[in-house]
């Protein structure tokens, strides 16, 4: 029996816990994966608090998962044994309901998500569905990719749907682990772009990122200076306040538009009035094609910035994200 180094988390809200386990064997149509690098997100949080219905415990969390294929199963056909692969939120579907049938994969009757549905990348190796892998070009490293495939697929996609052109204002709210990644697409497309964020600390960075103008959020009415900028046409919410985001809608411009890309939890109060005066938009966006954002991302040079941990720091890892000390992604390097 060949035994593998695993993060698991035994029951909803348990602490992690570093184990040994039998590697998985792929089945007729999955591919074993030896994982290089994983990222550490906040989507992390729903397999370790149990915030979502039907997850089986024990579970290994994990979903930026960069590796080698180590072995297909004999259905595959794509994929070989020494590719190099990612697999993000999207674990997988079925090609067969409706949705499946008109291309919209990510709302599969049967969607897998990974590290959620089945075990993910904190681990050595890991069990992967060929239709949910992207290849990973040999420009990037592991650690570098690793955060591309959730938080570069989402805010990249984002902006891309946003309806924003060249010249348009795109305004950043927070500069996280989703917002540094955010700025530097939005320079990249072309947007003026403005970052908003609470206090001076990150005011050097935004710039230093590409940022045409940097707004601190606690002095003043952050709305009514993007409103003297003309109205943002995009307002990217990547910091996860309702109340702050709330605070931020009367700063849309004609047509403009809210996006909403972080799990904030507390209530949002917004005058209907205000979105009808303007045309304005609020919308979640959580989707956005991987392999878009990492052509993109080689193209024009867009890199996260990461600290790296060991596997078996991963609840170090994990707190420091969560707690919004980790500068500015967590990312494990497993071999």
């Amino acid at each position: 029996m060949q035994l593998m180094k695993a993060i698991q988390v035994s029951s909803p809200g348990a602490d992690f816990e570093l184990i040994q386990k039998e590697i998985p064997k792929p089945g007729n149509n999955e591919v074993l994966i030896k994982v290089e690098a994983c990222g550490v997100c906040h989507g992390d949080a729903i397999t370790k608090e149990g915030h979502f219905p039907g997850i089986r415990y024990p579970i290994i969390p994990g979903h930026e998962v960069v590796g080698i294929v180590d072995k297909a199963g004999p259905m595959v056909t794509h994929w070989k044994a020494g590719q190099r692969i990612g697999v993000g939120w999207h674990g997988g579907h079925c090609n067969q309901c409706n949705s499946c049938r008109k291309g919209d994969f990510g709302a599969c009757e049967k969607s897998l998500t990974t590290g959620l549905h089945m075990d993910g990348g904190y681990a050595e190796y890991m069990i992967a569905h060929p239709e949910a892998m992207v290849n990973i070009p040999d420009e990037l490293t592991a650690v570098d990719a690793a955060p591309l495939l959730c938080a570069g697929r989402t805010t990249f996609g984002a902006l891309q749907h946003s309806g924003a052109k060249g010249g348009d204002l795109a305004a950043i709210h927070g500069l996280g682990g989703l917002g540094h990644l955010a700025v530097q697409y939005a320079v990249k497309l072309g947007f003026r772009t403005v970052v908003l964020s609470r206090g001076k600390e990150k005011e050097e960075l935004a710039y230093k990122l590409g940022a045409h103008i940097y707004i601190d959020t606690d002095t003043g009415d952050a709305a009514k200076r993007l409103l003297k900028l003309g109205g943002a046409r995009v307002i990217l919410c990547t910091a996860p306040s309702g109340k702050a985001i709330s605070d931020l809608i009367p700063g849309l411009g004609r047509n403009g538009q809210a996006i909403i890309i972080t799990g904030a939890m507390d209530m949002m109060q917004i005058p209907p009035a205000l979105l009808l005066g303007g045309e304005r938009s609020i919308r979640g966006f959580v989707s956005g094609n991987i392999e878009d954002a990492i052509r993109f991302s080689i193209l024009t040079k867009v890199i996260p910035m990461v600290e790296v941990f060991p596997l078996e720091q991963a609840a170090l890892a994990y707190e420091k994200m969560m707690t919004a000390k980790v500068h500015f992604r967590s990312v494990l390097k497993i071999s």
